[in-house]
This record gives C-alpha cells, sequence and structure tokens, in this order.
C-alpha cells in the first residue's frame, strides 16, 4: 500500500515540469497571435548601381486584417516617407514597388539609394499594435576612368612621382599601378623585376613614388581604380628615364659666360672710342663770322642765312 501511494506522488511530481512547460507554450503562442512581429532575410543588403534589390521586411505573426505599412528612408538623421498610404513616394517614385505583404522592391538603384530604411507595420487589433525593422542599404558604384598623372622624362638617380585618382567609386576605390603590363608589387623586393627598384606604393591614395629612378624604371605606366563594383583604367602613358650629361652641362656654362664676356669687351671698347656719345647743333650753338670793315651782316627769319650790305662811310 505504501509503495503504490509513493509511486503515485512520483509520477505526479514529474507530470508537473512537463505541464508548466506546455503551459508556457501556449501562453506564448497567444500572445504571439496577438502582437505584430516583423523579420527580415537580410539587415545589410547592397547592389551595384542601376540593378534591382529587395528590402525584405515579413510579417511573422499578426492578428489585424488590413494593417498599415509604412517605408521611411533616413539619410543623415533626416526621415522622410517612401511608401505611405499605399503609394510609393518621395525619390522612390516610379523606381519601385511593394512586394506583399510589405517587402520594398528598388527597381533601378542609384547611388543616392544608399541609405537606412525602416519598414513599420501597425496593426490596431493587436495587443502589441506596433514594430519596425531597420535595414541598411549600400549601393556599390563602379570607379570611372581615373585622372592619371605620369612624367615624361626623369633623369637617372632623380626622384619620380606617379599619381592617380577617381572620385565615383563607392565604396572608395583601391589603385594598382602598372608598367608595361605588368602589375608593380607593393614590396619591390617581392618581385624579380623590380627588385633594384627603390619607390613606395601607395594603394589607398593611388601614388607611386620613386626615391631615384634607375634605366630600368622607364616603361608605359597604367593605373587601375578597383572596388567592389568593378574597376577602371587610365591609358599608358610612357616615361622615359635619361642620363645627365655632366660635361655637356660644363662646356655649355662656359661658353655662355665667353659670350658675355665678349658682349662685355666689345660695349665697353665702343664706349672709350665714342661712339656712344652725341652732339647736337642748334641756332643758339651757332657764333656768327666776325664782321668786315664795311659790311653789315643782316640775320634773316631763316636760321643760318646771312646777307650782306654794303655801308659807306664818308
Amino acid at each position: 500500500m505504501y509503495s503504490q501511494t509513493e509511486h503515485f506522488i512520483d509520477s505526479k511530481m514529474a507530470l508537473t515540469p512537463l505541464a508548466c512547460v506546455l503551459l508556457l507554450l501556449s501562453m506564448q503562442c497567444y500572445i504571439s497571435t496577438l502582437a505584430v512581429i516583423l523579420k527580415t532575410t537580410n539587415a545589410k543588403p547592397w547592389v551595384n548601381e542601376f540593378e534591382s534589390i529587395e528590402l525584405s521586411c515579413l510579417i511573422e505573426s499578426i492578428s489585424t486584417n488590413n494593417p498599415r505599412i509604412e517605408w521611411k528612408k533616413i539619410k543623415k538623421g533626416e526621415p522622410s516617407y517612401v511608401y505611405f498610404e499605399k503609394e510609393i513616394a518621395g525619390d522612390l517614385e516610379k523606381r519601385a514597388k511593394i512586394r506583399e505583404p510589405a517587402t520594398l522592391v528598388i527597381l533601378n538603384a542609384t547611388r543616392a539609394d544608399t541609405a537606412d530604411y525602416r519598414c513599420e507595420v501597425t496593426a490596431p487589433n493587436d495587443q502589441k499594435s506596433f514594430d519596425e525593422i531597420l535595414i541598411s542599404l549600400t549601393v556599390r558604384v563602379k570607379p570611372v576612368v581615373p585622372r592619371c598623372s605620369v612624367p615624361k622624362s626623369v633623369p637617372v638617380g632623380k626622384p619620380a612621382e606617379l599619381h592617380c585618382v577617381e572620385d565615383e567609386g563607392y565604396p572608395k576605390s583601391q589603385y594598382q599601378w602598372f608598367r608595361n603590363k605588368e602589375e608593380i608589387p607593393e614590396d619591390p623586393k617581392s618581385s624579380p623585376k623590380f627588385f633594384n627598384s627603390s619607390y613606395t606604393l601607395s594603394g589607398e591614395m593611388g601614388t607611386l613614388k620613386f626615391s631615384a629612378v634607375r634605366k630600368e624604371d622607364a616603361g608605359e605606366y597604367y593605373c587601375r581604380a578597383r572596388n567592389e563594383a568593378g574597376f577602371s583604367e587610365c591609358g599608358p602613358q610612357m616615361m622615359e628615364v635619361y642620363d645627365i650629361n655632366i660635361a655637356g652641362i660644363i662646356l655649355g656654362v662656359v661658353v655662355v659666360v665667353t659670350v658675355l664676356l665678349c658682349i662685355t669687351v666689345g660695349i665697353f671698347c665702343a664706349y672709350k672710342r665714342g661712339y656712344f656719345t652725341s652732339q647736337k647743333q642748334t641756332g643758339n650753338n651757332y657764333k656768327a663770322p666776325a664782321k668786315g670793315d664795311g659790311v653789315d651782316y643782316v640775320r634773316t627769319e631763316d636760321e643760318g642765312d646771312f646777307r650782306h650790305k654794303s655801308s659807306f662811310v664818308i
């Protein structure tokens, strides 16, 4: 008798935890049927520019038959409607649609569509009548043709800088440099062809800086701008490396100095000989001849024109 009673008590105690679990599950199911709950398949989607993208907003549970669904675009902290009162609005107008029940589909994404988007669902008949979900969209933009700057000629042993930049790609472009169609490694010691070169290459800034160029550094250079959306290249540009002719430079300086010295001596000699002095005679400097006896000189209107008249002395 005692053993039967003990077995009954043990069976009752074993059923109690199971009953509690079933009770909790039933309560959770009841509560969930009275609450609107949202979820998404991708909270951080990305798309290439001019392609389509879905911003999934799935209603996991709801009891209200006709909930209010709204989408807002949030850029720089400022929200704006893109779906309101069952109409596409804002800068997505005519470029998006709603896929039932609440997924937003952007048909032709542009770089301006990179932003946060918030799906909001209001269900008045549910105990938890509101839920929202945030989705961060990134629109990737292929780089445009970069602007490349390559010096045409550089003397041996002198520094040289090559520059490459483009501003349209998103995310920000990374840069690669090529010489004669072969990629230049960031570490020259990693390649036998560039082992003796002395340069620094910045993939983020797009600069290639030679501390001292060598004859082997001559060639056709071009740059490639790349990101997740694609890449673009500038056209190849030739960089020549030449030797400095020290003897020619010295000879040229000597010739120039000699020519300048000859010109200076010539000018000095000409000045000493009076080639640069000039005398002007005017009417005020004219000295009239002495009067002879019995002759009067009369000056006419024309300067320097004299005529004489006789005078008799009685």
